[in-house]
């Protein structure tokens, strides 16, 4: 059966063959871990914990000094991360696999990744609260009512069928490629203050009103399908799945794109986390391809900005963290007490108040003061000031979350972030448009 917004085929996996090892004492524990009831990290060698060195690399949204000090202080090991872009998660990841001992990876590397036989799989029955794991990344969806949603949907490089398989499995087992840590549905970013009329469709990026004021993420694969979603909404290309185009698909969207570009309606392609947040701020820019935290970013300057919630729905992403297969010994013990420390409740509250989804909601529940809880996760009106992990005031009391409950904005994913299969030719194209 087809989803009524996707042409994805959706199936049934089936359940794991032995669980007995998690489904009682770390079913009962969730709540425990996150609310900081259950103490111990870590539960390795205590006293050879101060020589371990965890080296962590992947995107700044996830790869920050804060992050690093909580994983210090409740680990007691030694913590470095580095934040680098999604081509240089990919290059370490096929050409450098021992400059890191976890990489920080995105889903929709994984297929480039997974098969170069330079990762571990990850014994499921080590991770505590696999099964408080929600359903978007082992069946797919959220819940039963939710979109599976067009592109690579991360259940389906989730699993491997053995410690040393190359693919993935099409179905549930205990072994995992990666461990997914957080996610969000993404959208675009607008300027209200500078728009004169709500913004309810993705067609909307390419409106003539915001020539010069509109603008792109750079990355081929992610600014192609925020482009698909604004030309598919306005009528100009009907694609079978935006997250894998054809050559013709792909030649028509550029096509368009470079018509718009000639006609000087693009402002800009940016490629940084903080350029998003500058051309936002500082009014260059009043829409465009945007993430979570860089509009919490700009709400943090005093100056207006939302995140919409369009009709056609989310494009979607998520994070996970690989072990590479050089890991062993006390340090691969070390990685999977960090893989652990991901799921407590304290990174989770820490991504939650920018935005970003756990995947144990639980234990982020535990950890979040109710009114938080409710403002990110329920969609509910703010009883008081929201304010960010840095201290910022972001939302003043009464507001309501962009996009509304998790449910709503996981639950209406159009899209996921994707390499494609005809990634080369896109690439080619695209940067030849970005340049030209």
């Amino acid at each position: 059966m087809k989803d009524e917004k996707s042409s994805v085929t959706k199936g049934t996996r089936k359940g794991f063959s032995r669980r007995t090892m998690l489904k009682g004492s770390a079913a009962a524990a969730g709540v425990a871990i996150g609310s900081g009831a259950i103490k111990g990290f870590p539960t390795i060698w205590a006293q050879n914990i101060k020589d371990v060195e965890l080296r962590i690399a992947g995107l700044s949204v996830s790869n920050m000094p804060q992050v690093e000090e909580l994983a210090k202080k409740d680990l007691g090991l030694t913590i470095k991360m580095q934040a680098i872009d999604i081509p240089v998660i990919i290059q370490r990841g096929l050409t450098q696999p021992k400059s890191v001992d976890i990489l920080d990876t995105v889903y929709l590397a994984m297929k480039v990744i997974w098969p170069s036989g330079n990762f571990q799989a990850i014994d499921a029955n080590k991770i505590k609260l696999w099964d408080k794991v929600v359903g978007t990344f082992k069946t797919g969806k959220l819940d039963s009512d939710a979109w599976y949603g067009q592109g690579q949907n991360p259940s389906s490089v989730q699993f491997v069928a053995s410690p040393d398989a190359k693919q993935f499995s099409p179905e549930q087992t205990e072994y995992l490629s990666v461990l997914p840590f957080i996610n969000n549905a993404d959208t675009l970013g607008i300027r209200p203050d500078l728009i004169g009329h709500k913004v309810e469709s993705w067609k909307e990026l390419i409106n003539p009103e915001f020539k010069g004021k509109a603008a792109l993420i750079g990355f081929p694969g992610i600014g192609f399908m925020d482009a698909a979603m604004a030309l598919e909404a306005e009528g100009l290309v009907k694609y079978e799945d935006k997250g894998n185009p054809t050559k013709q698909e792909i030649d028509a969207t550029v096509d368009i794109l470079q018509d718009l570009k000639n006609a000087g309606h693009w402002r800009s392609f940016w490629n940084t986390f903080i350029d998003s947040v500058n051309l936002m701020a500082s009014g260059e820019v009043v829409i465009q391809s945007m993430w979570s935290p860089a509009v919490t970013a700009v709400k943090s300057k005093g100056i207006p900005c939302e995140y919409v919630a369009l009709k056609e729905g989310y494009r979607s992403w998520g994070l996970g963290l690989m072990l590479p297969s050089h890991l062993e010994g006390l340090k691969l013990d070390a990685a999977y007490e960090y893989l652990n420390w991901m799921y407590s409740g304290v990174p989770g509250a820490f991504f939650a108040r920018q935005g970003y989804y756990s995947p144990v909601p639980e234990t982020v529940k535990a950890t979040l003061e109710p009114y938080e809880w409710d403002f990110w996760y329920e969609g509910k009106p703010a009883e008081k000031d929201i304010i960010d992990p840095f201290g910022t005031t972001i939302d003043k009391a009464g507001s309501v979350r962009d996009g509304g409950s998790y449910k709503d904005r996981m639950g209406r994913v159009a899209i996921w972030n994707t390499i494609p299969s005809e990634n080369e030719y896109l690439t080619q194209k695209w940067n030849s448009f970005i340049a030209t």
